[in-house]
C-alpha cells in the first residue's frame, strides 16, 4: 500500500474574530502571521507549524498549499 503524500506547505486562513480570545491564543495568532480576518499566509507544514495551528483550529481554515 502507498504512503499518503505529505503537504510540503500549508495555506493557513483565519476565519474567526479573536476577540474574546485569551491573550495567549492571540498571540499565536500573531506568531503564525496573521493579522485582520480572513488574512492568509503559506507555511511549510513542520511539526511547530502543526503545534501551533492545533492551539487554535477553531480560528483557522487550514488547506494544502
Amino acid at each position: 500500500m502507498a504512503k499518503a503524500k505529505k503537504a510540503e506547505n500549508l495555506k493557513i486562513t483565519l476565519v474567526k474574530s479573536v476577540i474574546g480570545s485569551t491573550p495567549y491564543q492571540k498571540k499565536v495568532v500573531k506568531a503564525l502571521g496573521l493579522g485582520k480576518l480572513n488574512s492568509s499566509v503559506v507555511l511549510p507544514n513542520s511539526p511547530a507549524v502543526m503545534g501551533a495551528v492545533n492551539k487554535i483550529p477553531h480560528l483557522l481554515k487550514v488547506e494544502e498549499a
